[in-house]
């Protein structure tokens, strides 16, 4: 089982950005955040080509997983990252359906899978 989703896309990269945003509200999700990886970087001397990682989150999946298991919190908030590598535009997700790997102990019922699908759907709509 792959850890990631990972799409290449012909948009450019503030492009894929605003999409991911957008398919994220419309998705019923929020976004919590968004770091600028470059930026932060090149403030300590660091030179890279643009990345961003893009906190999204859905308050009731949150709410259940960390009542299933409060560490599932080190997985919290859901990353969705946006970056140029070889000149290409990539938008990238860390898979939910990975957690029970994680926390074999938790009950997750079908949490992750549902969670999964959701910005599986957020990264293939915002390409």
């Amino acid at each position: 089982m792959e850890f990631d989703y990972t799409v290449n896309t012909t948009k450019d990269f503030d492009s894929a950005v605003e999409s991911v945003q957008k398919e994220t509200q419309d998705a019923g999700m929020r976004v919590l955040y968004v770091h600028d990886m470059q930026k932060t970087l090149a403030e300590k001397g660091f030179q890279r080509d643009p990345f961003k990682i893009i906190e999204v989150c859905h308050a009731k999946y949150a709410h259940e997983f960390l009542n299933a298991d409060i560490k599932i919190g080190l997985c919290e908030p859901c990353k969705i990252n946006v970056y140029i590598k070889d000149g290409m535009t990539f938008i990238s997700a860390m898979r939910p359906i990975v957690l029970p790997q994680f926390f074999p102990q938790a009950d997750l019922k079908n949490m992750p899978a549902e969670m999964d699908q959701m910005l599986r759907d957020i990264v293939d709509k915002a390409k």
